[in-house]
């Protein structure tokens, strides 16, 4: 097609109710609309756009479907508290996490050292009691904000530079995916309380409720690492989606 076609070519009409949500979301982008705060009534932006409240109606209920808007019969329509989302089934490296909502990953090291395998880790991660482990504890941040304590002991055997890594400049997980290809994982989540010395390393309160997943990897027949991730309940959540066959 050449030029003066292109342009004879009639425009693409984009749907009036398409036009709202894209203001909704520059809104919320720009932070005209902040989370927690009422967006304007849908009489409002029916008068504002020039449509009826039915196509308003469809552009907030398809944003609210997507969890970016929360409807409260009587009340009105506010803009959801977005929380870090990540996905439970997949073994994802958080700084890629991070990076893809175009936040900034960070790190802080607080240990990284060899360690004696406890009766837990030692059934938790396939070795004997007393058997040489690889420990590290290390709190990730975005944007600053602490959403994951990571408290990680590797088998020496499968990951044998794992005390040699910086992990202020990758992770765990990165470092892992690289020294040997993961082919198995075992998940196990549950709500818990923080401890003390949980509760400063993520500066929460005593009474914040968090999620912990207990994650187990394998490379191949081998178990390579057992991990207690813990979020605070406020700044996470999971999601799990699984495809069913017809």
């Amino acid at each position: 097609m050449d030029d003066i076609a292109l342009m004879e070519a009639p425009a693409i009409r984009q749907p009036r109710y398409q036009r709202i949500k894209d203001y909704i979301l520059l809104g919320i982008r720009d932070r005209q609309f902040l989370p927690g705060n009422k967006i304007p009534p849908e009489l409002e932006l029916a008068r504002q756009f020039g449509v009826s409240r039915m196509t308003v109606n469809k552009a907030i209920r398809d944003l609210a479907e997507a969890g970016i808007l929360l409807r409260f019969a009587g009340d009105g329509t506010y803009v959801a508290e977005r929380k870090a989302e990540s996905p439970l089934l997949d073994i994802n490296n958080i700084a890629l996490e991070i990076a893809a909502r175009g936040h900034t990953h960070s790190a802080d090291v607080h240990d990284l050292s060899p360690a004696v395998a406890t009766e837990e880790v030692a059934l938790r991660l396939g070795v004997r009691v007393g058997s040489r482990v690889f420990h590290s504890l290390i709190v990730h941040r975005e944007d600053g904000v602490p959403i994951q304590l990571e408290e990680r002991y590797v088998n020496p055997e499968w990951a044998p530079g794992y005390l040699e890594q910086d992990f202020t400049r990758t992770t765990p997980n990165g470092y892992l995916v690289e020294a040997c290809p993961l082919t198995d994982i075992e998940h196990t989540v549950e709500a818990v309380l923080p401890n003390a010395a949980e509760q400063r390393l993520l500066a929460i309160d005593a009474g914040e409720p968090c999620i912990l997943v207990l994650r187990r990897t394998w490379s191949y027949k081998n178990l390579v690492s057992f991990a207690r991730l813990i979020h605070p309940g406020s700044r996470y959540k999971l999601r799990s989606q699984t495809r069913v066959k017809a």
